[in-house]
């Protein structure tokens, strides 16, 4: 039977081993996303595919190849075959954002205005509207109806964005360590709180929200993982990884928001339990450095990717 993310235990992580394996890709994978109520992964990948899979069959169910515009941050839309990918590739004609049908492989729209590279990318989980971060130092607000942007913050600092489980919040990470945390409906009159992680001027490249919206996970450049309250800001505790040169990795929360996973410079995955603030797996990648890691939100089961793709599940043998 399988084991939902409600029952996981020290044991139950420590048990994660590799189910799948996908080999055929021919460059690193830039992104990777589960749909919120299916069974479904994507991913993006400087192949210039995107690949969606079956997570219950661990299948390819759909493979598009997008050579013009390049595919490099990517995730779902509410619909489990619409998508939204940012470019890899630099264009003059400024198509930075793109809508994308994966059942007809039809750009749906084009959203334009970023003039470099996004680095950060999230779907509102409540409605149509979500948000980009983008090394142009701004955050713009879109909403999946219109082409034109809703809304556009100016930042210091490379901008990594998320929103919280509710829609209500939603944080932006800048210049300096510092997280500025935004009322969705009124971000225009601008932040209402601003964090600091103490001690750690380094850029933080990725930032999540637990799905009970009490904590929230920060990734920085320097390969440190801080794990904040979402409320006050206080640092419940912090991890340091082995680095790796040129690659910043991807840490993620299980869905009950108790434990930490991320990969490191050396090709190890490590899992750390937030409560007791310990280390309780440690496993070899068998893929190296892990540029994605993400879990699955409804399954006991996450995946991990650098040219490779994995699926990892509970081992339940005795």
């Amino acid at each position: 039977m399988a084991i939902s993310h409600s029952q996981l235990d020290d044991g139950i992580v420590r048990s994660m081993s590799v189910a799948a394996v996908f080999h055929d890709f021919a460059g690193k994978i830039s992104s990777l996303d589960f749909h919120r109520t299916e069974d479904l992964l994507v991913t993006a990948s400087a192949d210039d595919s995107i690949r969606l899979y079956n997570t219950t069959t661990a299948t390819l169910s759909k493979m598009t190849y997008h050579k013009k515009h390049g595919a490099d941050k990517v995730c779902f839309t509410h619909h489990p075959s619409s998508l939204l990918c940012s470019s890899r590739n630099k264009l003059e004609s400024d198509e930075s954002l793109w809508y994308l049908s994966m059942y007809d492989n039809r750009c749906l729209r084009y959203f334009k205005g970023h003039k470099d590279r996004i680095i950060s990318l999230c779907m509102s989980p409540v409605n149509d509207s979500f948000m980009s971060g983008s090394l142009d130092h701004t955050v713009r607000i879109w909403d999946l109806r219109v082409n034109a942007c809703q809304g556009i913050l100016h930042l210091r600092g490379r901008p990594a964005v998320a929103f919280d489980q509710q829609g209500l919040v939603f944080a932006v990470a800048m210049e300096g360590g510092a997280i500025k945390l935004f009322d969705s409906r009124s971000y225009d009159k601008g932040p209402f709180d601003t964090f600091l992680v103490g001690g750690d001027t380094a850029e933080v490249c990725d930032i999540k929200f637990s799905n009970d919206g009490k904590s929230m996970l920060l990734t920085t450049t320097n390969n440190h993982i801080y794990v904040l309250d979402a409320y006050a800001g206080d640092k419940k505790c912090g991890f340091s990884l082995e680095p790796s040169p040129h690659l910043t990795t991807e840490a993620a929360f299980t869905p009950d928001g108790q434990y930490v996973l991320s990969g490191s410079g050396d090709g190890t995955l490590h899992a750390w339990n937030i409560n007791m603030r310990n280390e309780v797996a440690c496993w070899n990648s068998y893929i190296g450095p892990v540029t994605c890691l993400k879990w699955a939100p409804r399954r006991a089961l996450f995946a991990a990717a650098s040219d490779v793709l994995t699926f990892w599940i509970p081992n339940n043998q005795p």
